[in-house]
């Protein structure tokens, strides 16, 4: 099984988010490898997506996975 591209990692984390943040931590740790592999700094979320979608939920979310290791900016 080949490992996800930074797009299939970036659905998986809005899936979670939409459950409730399910396995969120797996799926942060797998977007950071798969980041990391296609040469990217940085995740790019579409905000309309985001269960949380205002200044207070994206910088929850930016604060979050900073922690982990991910830079998260917003489309649009």
């Amino acid at each position: 099984m080949s490992e996800p591209t930074v797009a299939e990692a970036t659905d998986r984390i809005y899936q979670s988010l939409q459950n409730d943040n399910v396995d969120i931590d797996l799926h942060i740790a797998t977007l950071k490898a798969a980041l990391a592999k296609a040469g990217q700094k940085q995740a790019v979320f579409d905000p309309s997506r985001l269960v949380q979608n205002n200044r207070a939920g994206r910088k929850l979310m930016q604060a979050y996975f900073r922690q982990r290791g991910v830079m998260v900016v917003f489309a649009g």
